[in-house]
């Protein structure tokens, strides 16, 4: 039974980061299925120096960091562990960008 008083943890409204992030990650996934689509990965590539940019101009040191392993990853030769970096990459960016809504950060 759930208490109707309880706080309910809404996810933070998506800003241009946000944004970005979320689009990242639904590539990365897309990437699982299609690990060749080359226009996706340049897409990601284009995708990562935005959230880099972004990033900074926030003043999120992590951010442009993670960006550029992400950046080498994609750019290598499609494998089931380099769209797992992507995958888990792009997890790690959206935890940083919540948490910093959140006020965690």
């Amino acid at each position: 039974m759930s208490d109707a008083n309880a706080p309910r943890r809404a996810p933070p409204v998506l800003d241009a980061l946000g944004k970005l992030c979320s689009e990242g990650k639904q590539l990365a996934d897309y990437l699982w299925q299609v690990p060749k689509d080359e226009a996706a990965r340049e897409r990601v590539v284009a995708i990562l120096e935005q959230i880099a940019a972004e990033g900074t101009k926030q003043g999120r040191k992590e951010m442009p960091r993670i960006c550029a392993e992400l950046k080498t990853a994609a750019k290598a030769s499609p494998s089931p562990q380099q769209v797992d970096l992507l995958v888990n990459g792009f997890d790690r960016l959206m935890h940083l960008w919540q948490a910093a809504k959140s006020g965690l950060l």
